[in-house]
């Protein structure tokens, strides 16, 4: 199973250059403060769901990460 939670270097490993894996993250957050999920609205915060950032780039980080169990 993949992971539940990416940071911006679990980005960089898979290709991303820096500036642009944090762009992503700080995307995500604004995406999920949107939603509802205050947590997500500090700027400590480096963690988001795998998901949320699935949902910007467009593709599956994980091969598994769309299945459950």
């Amino acid at each position: 199973m993949g992971k539940q939670t990416v940071n911006y270097k679990d980005l960089m490993s898979i290709g991303f250059k820096e500036h642009q894996a944090r762009d992503i993250i700080h995307h995500a957050k604004i995406e999920l403060v949107n939603k509802g999920f205050a947590l997500y609205n500090g700027k400590r915060i480096g963690v988001v769901p795998t998901r949320a950032v699935e949902n910007i780039i467009g593709f599956h980080l994980y091969e598994d990460s769309d299945q459950d169990g």
